[in-house]
């Protein structure tokens, strides 16, 4: 008999969920990571008293009460609500798309004057079979909401012009005609009070865990020793790149530690025009600190986003869902399929992006 039923390969959302739920179920588990520490990208490292979200923003939101119960039975999850800001120039627009952002564009004040200024736009465009991400933008939202809020971010977050982009890409903008800023419709969301190492080392607790150990480098002693491998990392490299590299965006991260307890006022603000290198600035602090708590803290940490392609060596973070890398990724799927001791989990390993939710879930059904 083998010494462990799962040697699950990485700590991510995927893999310690799928480890506490076998371990809950009698099962013998070794979970591995090549990084140094547990968590995937969900990691925060705490500063100055202040968790940061070493990997980027992460919000917790769900509708689904089965969900948002198992998650808080290990870690206790806050009240805090997603309202991002865009700086376009120094205009700061509420979002998503509502009618503080359209009173701040054009000073209208019903739901009906937004709308009948943004079908003026839309039929001032003519466009009725959008070929591309401008065409379709225009189509739904009209030239200004477009150029000053969607264009350039888009293009930094993409590395390509908007004319470039396919347009099922915002198929569905979200365009509220209520004073709304929160960008969820989930009923819930929060963020781990402490930080998300609260919610991994909970699922983690008195499961083996080596980390500093990347499975590629003894792949058949790791294979030998477990029944099932549940796989987390990239799908392609688990099967020797035999059918070609998959694509992904990457993000770099600047951080800095600022001598002053409020940098920005908001967790997020997204730098729209396509001048700023950088797309988006997180300030680590306004996720778990509300109020006059924020004070409290003299310093903040804030960290700037820069969307780039991926290489060997960085961090993949967004399948690029193209023709070219679906047909790669199908091809890697079927082999997938066709295995009866790999169970393969998460963005890397299906080759899709996830929010963390449905990750959550996809385990949970598993058990």
């Amino acid at each position: 008999m083998k010494k462990y039923d799962y040697l699950i390969v990485g700590s991510g959302l995927f893999g310690a969920t799928f480890a506490y739920l076998a371990r809950k179920n009698g099962k013998r588990c070794l979970v591995i990571d090549k990084r140094t520490h547990t968590g995937g990208n969900i990691y925060c490292e705490n500063k100055e008293g202040i968790n940061v979200h070493k990997y980027g923003a992460h919000i917790f939101h769900t509708s689904n009460r089965k969900v948002w119960d198992f998650v808080n039975s290990i870690a206790e999850f806050n009240r805090y609500t997603n309202s991002p800001v865009a700086n376009y120039r120094g205009e700061l627009y509420n979002l998503p798309f509502n009618m503080n952002t359209f009173n701040r564009m054009w000073g209208v004040k019903t739901p009906q004057e937004a709308m009948e200024k943004i079908e003026q736009q839309r039929k001032e465009t003519g466009i009725t079979q959008p070929k591309n991400l401008e065409e379709q933008a225009l189509m739904l939202i009209g030239r200004d909401i477009y150029e000053k809020l969607i264009k350039g971010y888009t293009e930094k977050q993409w590395g390509r012009p908007c004319t470039e982009l396919p347009a099922f890409i915002i198929k569905r903008l979200p365009v509220r005609f209520v004073f709304d800023n929160n960008y969820f419709n989930d009923l819930y969301q929060g963020i781990p009070v402490g930080g998300y190492n609260k919610l991994t080392d909970g699922l983690l607790e008195g499961i083996e865990t080596i980390t500093s150990t990347d499975y590629f480098d003894n792949r058949s002693h790791w294979d030998s020793i477990a029944d099932k491998i549940v796989f987390t990392g990239k799908i392609d490299e688990y099967y020797g790149y035999r059918y070609g590299k998959l694509e992904y965006r990457t993000v770099a991260f600047e951080e800095e530690t600022i001598d002053t307890p409020n940098y920005q006022g908001n967790a997020v603000v997204n730098y729209t025009e396509r001048e700023v290198p950088y797309t988006r600035i997180i300030e680590h602090k306004h996720f778990e600190m509300f109020g006059e708590e924020v004070y409290k803290c003299s310093k903040t940490v804030i960290s700037r986003e820069y969307s780039t392609e991926w290489k060997d060596g960085m961090e993949p973070y967004y399948p690029i869902n193209n023709e070219r890398n679906n047909d790669i990724y199908a091809k890697y799927k079927k082999l997938a399929d066709a295995e009866t001791n790999v169970i393969f989990g998460g963005r890397l390993a299906e080759y899709k992006y996830y929010d963390m939710a449905p990750i959550v879930e996809k385990v949970l059904n598993m058990f």
